[in-house]
């Protein structure tokens, strides 16, 4: 039996105009699920409030110590995914702060901002294929690069 994997975020207007939703393959597929889990907000699912992770709490929090702020986030990713994407087993996750400095061209000035470096690996089960997985986002507002 093939299963279908669907794109995130799903382009509903295709339905209306009779075409099919985008397909993606099984890692694709797991990377999304993963991309959802860490840019949900606890509660924000509607049907599962147990969806998402601590980044939001975390995100504005002033950080004392960087090791226990990257394990607090550590842990709450880890009890999501392994809860949440029943495709991994043996799942490896490190959670990093870094401090990047970005600097403006136009308005010429130089930014320093925090940057959360999250890498994940496991099995996926039904092929036994590695899966590796890596996302940085900048804190304080959240954002993506």
């Amino acid at each position: 039996m093939n299963i279908i994997y669907y794109k995130i975020p799903l382009q509903l207007s295709a339905l209306l105009e009779g075409n099919e939703l985008s397909n993606c393959d099984l890692k694709d597929s797991i990377t999304n699920t993963l991309e959802l889990i860490i840019m949900t907000r606890f509660g924000e699912h509607r049907y599962d409030p147990s969806f998402g992770c601590e980044i939001w709490d975390l995100d504005f929090e002033l950080i004392v110590s960087e090791n226990k702020w990257e394990e607090t986030l550590r842990q709450s990713l880890l009890r999501s995914i392994t809860s949440h994407e029943h495709r991994l087993s043996n799942i490896q996750l490190k959670v990093e702060i870094n401090e990047i400095e970005k600097f403006h061209l136009l308005k010429q000035y130089a930014e320093i901002k925090k940057r959360v470096d999250i890498q994940l690996s496991g099995t996926i089960h039904k092929t036994g294929e590695l899966f590796t997985f890596n996302n940085s986002l900048f804190l304080s507002p959240l954002s993506v690069d």
